[in-house]
């Protein structure tokens, strides 16, 4: 498979602006399929852009809105619009976007999606990308659930891989993409096949915790009602931490929940989760992903040098996957927008580190979202496990 990667800063002349990414598509053969991966930033006119790009390209694109992108030339750049193309005479790609998606519908949305999308391959599919809108309310699905429903479809072999859309910490501005259509709250999906074989790294850099643990008592999927015997708020309020409104992820973007996660056979794989809402009448608390009965939350603490250790151990370990290989030449990288903002004068941290590891030869765009989806290894087998993510750094090699 190959790729290129296309960038322009123009979002307010939107004809420039394609004509810019026209320009620098030029010299790069399209083969039998084409694939489209599209950040923007959120004041970007996405509509009226996939007008113009439809014009001259006849493939499909999906991507999503972000607080930043991860380039290697341009480095961290939190303006303008990004692609990757993908192109191949031995991958499918089939694409599209489920309606909005809510906690009445997505059981059936989604596996309707993903059945409609393998009929339109020619065998099996071997990924699925995908891109979704975050936890603003109660009634919006979690990425665990996603995730789930995505692997009862296509079978728990198939890796899934992407992010939840962002933009500039407003929290209710960002977009998902699919083709013509832009959303809020539907997921978008790519399944893969041919031959194609990914690889994976994802990095948490969460080190500092709290002494304090908390047994989770009471948990409906992403919604923590009790934490031993009291309600999770109560809990909260005891460390004197903020409980007195409901939108509460701009104030626990910094203090990430760090759970471990039974995978059975002894295996286990620790994660963590960004708390999004509190109901003060209930005292439950709601995160971005799911928090398991009965396990264990610590309290993390975003650290600057963590985030850049933790980056570079993923680009290292990466290229020397990539060094015995040969085969792979393209990167696809999602970083969480907690990092970004943990990094406070120094948002480039994670860029530098793609800029001095990625050699020539290797395309790369990223994006800083809302949330990560990454197959991840189990601390004691090895053996992948799709998972969504909070807090981490995910790389895709293909």
């Amino acid at each position: 498979m190959d790729s290129i990667v296309l960038y322009t800063e123009e979002i307010d002349d939107l004809n420039e602006a394609s004509k810019e990414l026209f320009s620098q598509a030029e010299g790069f053969t399209l083969k039998k399929n084409t694939l489209g991966i599209l950040f923007a930033e959120e004041d970007a006119d996405y509509p009226a852009l996939h007008a113009l790009l439809s014009d001259r390209w006849d493939f499909p694109i999906v991507g999503c809105t972000t607080l930043a992108m991860l380039l290697i030339k341009q480095g961290c750049t939190r303006t303008g619009i990004s692609v990757l193309l993908f192109t191949a005479d031995d991958c499918d790609f089939a694409l599209g976007m489920t309606e909005n998606l809510d906690k009445e519908n997505y059981r059936a949305e989604i596996p309707l999606l993903c059945e409609t999308l393998k009929k339109e391959l020619p065998s099996a599919p071997k990924l699925a990308l995908t891109f979704g809108g975050m936890v603003a309310s109660e009634k919006n699905v979690p990425g665990d659930e996603v995730v789930a429903v995505i692997e009862e479809a296509l079978g728990k072999d198939v890796p899934i891989f992407g992010g939840i859309a962002s933009d500039g910490f407003n929290f209710n501005n960002y977009s998902v993409f699919c083709c013509d259509r832009v959303t809020q709250s539907g997921q978008a999906i790519v399944l893969v096949s041919g031959n194609i074989a990914p690889l994976f790294v994802t990095t948490n850099s969460v080190e500092n915790r709290a002494d304090v643990t908390y047994r989770v008592t009471e948990a409906r999927s992403n919604q923590v009602l009790r934490l031993g015997s009291g309600t999770f708020v109560d809990a909260l309020r005891r460390q004197n931490m903020e409980v007195s409104k409901q939108n509460v992820v701009g104030d626990y973007f910094l203090s990430p929940f760090v759970l471990s996660v039974d995978l059975g056979d002894g295996d286990f794989a620790e994660i963590t989760r960004t708390l999004s809402l509190l109901n003060l009448e209930t005292g439950t608390g709601v995160f971005l992903g799911g928090v398991p009965e009965g396990s264990v939350l610590r309290i993390g603490i975003m650290d600057r040098k963590d985030v850049q250790k933790s980056v570079d151990q993923a680009f290292d370990e990466m290229l020397a996957k990539l060094a015995s290989d040969g085969k792979r030449h393209t990167l696809l990288c999602y970083s969480c927008a907690a990092r970004f903002l943990a990094l406070a004068s120094n948002t480039s941290a994670e860029a530098e580190a793609c800029q001095a590891r990625v050699p020539d030869g290797i395309s790369m765009l990223g994006m800083y979202g809302n949330g990560e989806f990454c197959p991840l290894p189990g601390n004691k087998t090895g053996k992948l496990h799709n998972f969504f993510h909070n807090f981490t750094f995910t790389i895709m090699a293909i």
